[in-house]
């Protein structure tokens, strides 16, 4: 159960190499590289790659583990408002030419809101301004793309056009851990010298083994990302039906419905909880503090019916919270 040492020492098993190869093969590119942890990948790649004399620019939603890994590397950090390209487009003409390097990092689909970023938009910006891209990938492969191959696929451009792909393994691969993906010279850097994998245990072989056989399921099965889809906008009409907050724009299987206040987010979701639905509440600090939400998640497993009673669950409780307050 257990690979019992650094890979580079004796922990290296065959399992890892047919994964990572499968993970490149997915998202067409060259190689890529396998961590423990998802949030330690982030973390470890930004803070091995980058310097003080750098740049780091990230959208103002990016996870924590990017903004970690930006301080462990001491690089310059700033960020540019949600989406905003014109504002990252103004950072980097003012502070690119102070920087020895400069990247800038974005979510494909952000964890909280479900959005998805403009990703041409992003690499005509990373070009102008002569800067790497890197796009963490945790809530899009698997879902994103026709055959969920992720938002390259989504937007119809080449996997090649971005220099850092990161991505987890505990989400749509239904294991743990995560990976980097890349040119050649780049994971072979990252094999040698990143602190987060050379000095870390390799990833357990039941791990190993379930990424690789999630991974061939969503291969094997690219229909499932269409029903997720066909799912979420149905969930989404639903909600709206119902007068609930929803942006119907969005398409992708995380859908949050902002409530407001902290606490009634929170007596939501005991009350949901109860009638056997279960949905998380997300407040302050990880969103603003008017900001609480209830963050649901759609599957392919998920019916109409259960979607259905869930909405009319949810407008229900909402009602009686609002007409109640604590």
């Amino acid at each position: 159960t257990s690979a019992s040492a650094s890979r580079i020492v004796s922990g290296q098993i065959p399992l890892h190499s047919e994964l990572e190869r499968a993970i490149a093969d997915f998202i067409g590119v060259e190689d890529s590289l396998v961590f423990v942890s998802g949030y330690g990948t982030n973390v470890t790649t930004i803070g091995h790659l980058f310097g003080h004399k750098d740049l780091v620019v990230h959208d103002a939603l990016a996870h924590n583990s990017i903004i970690t890994g930006c301080r462990l590397s001491e690089a310059r950090r700033l960020s540019f408002a949600h989406n905003d390209w014109y504002e990252l487009d103004a950072l980097l003409g003012k502070h690119r030419h102070d920087a020895k390097r400069a990247m800038v990092a974005i979510e494909a689909v952000y964890s909280m809101d479900g959005d998805i970023a403009d990703l041409p938009r992003a690499i005509a910006t990373k070009r102008h301004h002569d800067a790497l891209l890197m796009i963490d990938e945790a809530h899009s492969i698997g879902t994103l793309g026709g055959t969920g191959r992720g938002i390259s696929e989504y937007f119809g451009i080449s996997p090649r056009s971005v220099d850092i792909w990161m991505g987890t393994l505990s989400k749509s691969l239904a294991s743990c851990g995560g990976y980097i993906a890349g040119d050649k010279a780049l994971i072979e850097y990252m094999r040698y010298s990143a602190p987060g994998f050379l000095f870390s245990v390799g990833l357990s072989p039941p791990d190993t083994a379930a990424a690789l056989a999630a991974l061939r399921v969503i291969e094997k099965e690219p229909e499932r990302v269409t029903q997720l889809r066909q799912r979420s906008r149905f969930f989404r009409a639903r909600l709206a039906e119902h007068g609930l907050p929803v942006n119907l724009e969005d398409e992708t299987p995380i859908v949050p419905v902002v409530v407001g206040d902290s606490h009634d987010c929170m007596r939501l979701s005991q009350q949901l909880y109860a009638s056997g639905i279960h949905v998380q509440p997300i407040i302050y600090p990880a969103v603003p503090a008017d900001g609480a939400r209830l963050r649901f998640f759609i599957t392919v497993d998920h019916t109409e019916e259960e979607m259905r009673v869930a909405v009319q669950a949810l407008a229900r409780e909402l009602e009686q919270v609002r007409a109640h307050p604590a």
